[in-house]
């Protein structure tokens, strides 16, 4: 069995001092794979289809009457609509 669950935690090992707040993005920028699975190609597909389908969503409950999607030459992915924005 593990050590984990074998012996009591000491208060003084782990404090409220260490943990560091992250503001805005920057939790997604540190730890990508966290927020989006990856970095690899097969997040960043999936990142896309997800932006999509809030477009979409949007769309559907009225909320949005336009969607654009441009696929720039130089792979510049750009997914806007006339909805409420990313929840």
């Amino acid at each position: 069995m593990s050590d984990l669950f074998t012996g009591a935690a000491n208060p003084t090992d782990y404090t409220a001092d260490q943990i560091e707040v992250l503001e805005g993005l920057e939790p997604v920028r540190r730890r990508p794979g966290m927020y989006i699975g990856g970095t690899d190609e097969r997040a960043l597909h999936h990142l896309a289809a997800e932006v999509l389908d809030n477009s979409m969503d949007e769309a559907v409950a009225g909320h949005a009457n336009l969607i654009e999607v441009s696929l720039a030459s130089d792979g510049t992915l750009t997914i806007e609509d006339k909805g409420r924005g990313i929840p």
